[in-house]
């Protein structure tokens, strides 16, 4: 419910896709600023690993904040080097231990989303 009152992410409607994209526009700039300041408070939960229980990190973490308010904004993100640093940095806060007994090609079923729209 926190992240609820932290975090608001806009929902921008089709018509307003231009203005999104447009990097000067007041639309486009509050929607980095919540989409980075979404990044830095996803960083700092998961710091919490190994300390909080592990099923708690990942849905607060990977089921709240990437699903619902990160992959939001990825999915506006015209494709090249913007969408490219976001989604480097989102991956870069994700606890490597997570991933290490996995199957090859296989990840965890919080990021299917995420993975799905990282491989389009």
């Amino acid at each position: 419910k926190q992240t609820q009152k932290i975090l608001i992410l806009p929902f921008f409607f089709f018509s307003l896709t231009r203005t999104v994209e447009d990097k000067s526009s007041l639309c486009s700039k509050f929607q980095e600023r919540r989409f980075w300041s979404a990044v830095k408070l996803l960083s700092n939960v998961l710091l919490w690993d190994g300390i909080v229980q592990e099923d708690r990190i990942r849905d607060l973490g990977l089921s709240k904040l990437v699903n619902r308010y990160l992959l939001l904004n990825l999915l506006n993100t015209p494709p090249g080097l913007d969408s490219i640093e976001k989604y480097n940095k989102v991956v870069a806060c994700f606890p490597e231990r997570w991933f290490q007994d996995l199957k090859s090609g296989s990840t965890l079923p919080e990021l299917l989303n995420f993975c799905q729209h990282l491989l389009q």
